[in-house]
């Protein structure tokens, strides 16, 4: 099989899956490192890379908030942001919903409209300058119970930046049942914003159902464990209910053992719309090129196989018919002159 690295590098994408915080690459941890070195975060960008080794996903729970919080000012936040947008532009990621945990920074003491004008002045900026289209999902952390909820919710609603699209939940999820967020879930959409919650990692088929019925999913983040449930493969094929699905990732935080086995194969043979997504890129040692080449040797793609994963996402995102219309159209162009050289 041909190497698609550089067809991937060149492609234009979409991301739907990535995380705030948890796109900070070594050379931006270092940076707020720097900046605040009380923290147990390590400044050189070589000892981070020991830093983000997982024993399981409690641990990565650990490091991650280790992380958090270095983002302590306005001033972090519009780094970390507009950083965040100039890697992804490297990569010819076009268009990124960015999952943000606001109640992790205004817990911290960081101003809410501070907050929300830090992360605006990076997603303008980084349209204008780079090229990459941002929109924000603002997520509950689930370990923080409804407290966290609560504030979500509010901020959502009541402080709605422009960019903000959809409302979502992450964080653990054994011992942190779906239903208990409905009635904020139901806030947010009813402000006309998507629900795209976190289901099925770490825990069974069960709490993806729980996702759809209570929370009103529209697209499922991971969803792993939905292909021990054919009834619910079925369902999210028949509905066209995308999964978000982060190979590398779920390696490393132990939600998938060994990479062979890796359920996306199911999930594309059920007919399922799988999209490809990086998650916490430079924590797992991946970024989005990686996981299109690791999705393209499990699937056994070529150069169009890839492409039409990578409209998958495109038409799985919440970017308006116009805007999808014109990357799915730029894939196409780009692909047909690659096969044309």
């Amino acid at each position: 099989m041909a190497d698609l690295h550089p067809f991937i590098a060149g492609l234009p994408k979409a991301e739907l899956h990535v995380h705030h915080v948890g796109s900070a690459s070594p050379r931006i941890v270092s940076e707020l490192a720097a900046r605040h070195p009380d923290s147990a975060v390590p400044q050189d960008p070589q000892a981070l890379a020991e830093y983000f080794t997982f024993t399981d996903f409690a641990h990565f729970i650990e490091v991650y908030l280790s992380v958090v919080d270095l983002v302590r000012t306005p001033d972090d936040v519009r780094l970390l942001t507009y950083e965040v947008a100039r890697d992804m532009a490297r990569q010819n990621i076009r268009y990124a919903e960015l999952t943000v945990t606001p109640f992790s920074s205004t817990r911290r003491g960081i101003e809410e409209k501070s907050f929300m004008a830090a992360i605006e002045d990076a997603r303008t900026a980084a349209e204008q300058d780079l090229g990459v289209v941002l929109r924000w999902c603002f997520d509950i952390p689930g370990e923080a119970g409804l407290e966290a909820a609560e504030e979500t919710a509010r901020l959502a609603v009541d402080l709605r930046p422009e960019g903000l699209v959809s409302f979502g939940l992450g964080g653990p999820e054994i011992g942190v049942p779906r239903p208990q967020f409905k009635p904020y879930f139901d806030r947010a959409r009813a402000a006309g914003l998507h629900s795209v919650p976190h289901a099925g990692e770490t825990t069974g088929p069960e709490t993806v159902w729980d996702a759809l019925n209570e929370l009103g999913a529209e697209r499922i983040g991971h969803g792993t464990s939905s292909v021990r449930d054919a009834s619910l493969l079925a369902h999210l094929a028949e509905h066209r209910i995308p999964l978000e699905v982060c190979p590398t990732s779920n390696i490393a935080t132990r939600a998938v053992d060994d990479l062979e086995r890796h359920p996306i194969r199911e999930m594309v043979a059920a007919g399922v719309l799988v999209t490809v997504n990086s998650d916490d890129p430079p924590m797992f040692g991946t970024d989005l090129n990686s996981e299109y080449a690791v999705a393209a040797g499990l699937l056994g793609l070529d150069e169009r196989g890839v492409a039409e994963l990578a409209k998958n996402a495109v038409e799985a995102s919440f970017l308006d018919t116009e805007g999808k219309a014109r990357i799915a159209a730029e894939i196409d162009a780009y692909t047909t002159a690659w096969l044309a050289r």
